[in-house]
């Protein structure tokens, strides 16, 4: 007889995964697919002059893993709506069983920020100190609890082209957390910086190659289609670059801008983190190497963290069971 479908709305998914248990379930993933345990994501992108749709997909352990995720920037000021939306679709991988729906937006924001912290902890400097954190939405808050999981933060500095979105994000790391955080001219933040992330839905690159200081590492994050940029492609070829997927990135990520400009050839990428995490290509060798690290988003981060979201609900009967 056919298992019962779980859904799980944004907050019961939300309470079925912390930061801690997302970090780890990413890095599984990552440390697998190096190894050649699991095969390599898929992805489809489609567009319209207001936002995208990405529809990525994986099969990680014994479950097939399909996010369909909607991404439109102008939501939250034009519409009071949130700019990402979507649902994940976890089937058994044995059967095809539908097991569990489950909103996007929140695996998204956790698996997004767990990646970083895992390309962190094997890219930044152990000693890191000092985050800049450049566009200050909902995944800049989870950026920081990623980073400050693998890192011994003390100061943020928060930019954003909204000056008064960079005060709100400073205030709250200020009241919530026990770091020093202020809003900052973007110069400034950078040129301070020991880690830097980029999450923004920024069209023209705005993090120059020479703001950046020896030894400090940057996460490529808002660049999740061809049409977006946050990095100027010089920066590329002055440093070690790391890739969730140097495929993917080739296509849509801050890679393919710098593949485009003629500031790196495709033989220069260093590694995909999966190869660096399964220890097959060497991460942070000195103090003084500049590493980026270009951020896509591949399916397998989600298809890691979906699974423990389902199976932790499982355990806490937690959703609501239906049939179609």
């Amino acid at each position: 007889m056919a298992r019962p479908t779980l859904l799980l709305s944004a907050a019961e998914t939300a309470a079925a995964l912390d930061m801690a248990a997302c970090i780890a379930a990413v890095e599984e993933g990552f440390r697998a697919l190096g190894e050649g345990r699991t095969p390599p994501s898929e992805v489809l992108a489609l567009h319209s002059e207001q936002g995208s749709m990405h529809v990525k997909a994986a099969r990680w352990q014994g479950y097939f893993v399909v996010k369909a995720n909607a991404n439109f920037p102008g939501n939250p000021a034009q519409h009071g709506l949130p700019a990402i939306q979507g649902v994940v679709v976890l089937c058994d991988a044995a059967t095809g069983e539908l097991l569990a729906l489950m909103d996007s937006s929140t695996l998204t924001a956790l698996r997004t920020g767990a990646a970083t912290a895992v390309a962190a902890q094997y890219l930044a400097r152990r000693d890191g100190r000092v985050a800049a954190i450049c566009g200050c939405g909902k995944q800049a808050w989870w950026q920081l609890q990623a980073l400050r999981a693998v890192l011994p933060l003390e100061r943020v500095f928060a930019f954003d082209t909204d000056p008064a979105a960079a005060e709100r994000f400073a205030e709250r790391v200020r009241h919530e957390t026990q770091l020093e955080a202020r809003a900052a001219p973007l110069d400034e933040a950078v040129r301070s910086a020991d880690v830097i992330v980029t999450c923004t839905p920024a069209r023209r690159f705005f993090l120059l190659a020479d703001d950046v200081r020896p030894g400090a590492f940057v996460a490529a994050v808002g660049a999740d289609n061809e049409h977006k940029q946050e990095i100027e492609p010089r920066l590329f070829s002055r440093s070690k670059v790391v890739c969730d997927s140097a495929a993917q990135c080739a296509r849509m990520g801050d890679l393919h801008h710098a593949l485009a400009a003629g500031a790196i050839h495709p033989g220069a990428v260093h590694a995909d983190l999966a190869e660096v995490v399964a220890g097959k290509k060497s991460g942070r060798l000195s103090g003084q190497e500049i590493t980026l690290f270009d951020s896509t988003g591949i399916a397998l981060e989600d298809a890691a963290a979906a699974a423990q979201i389902y199976e932790r609900a499982l355990t806490a009967r937690a959703g609501t069971e239906f049939r179609f």
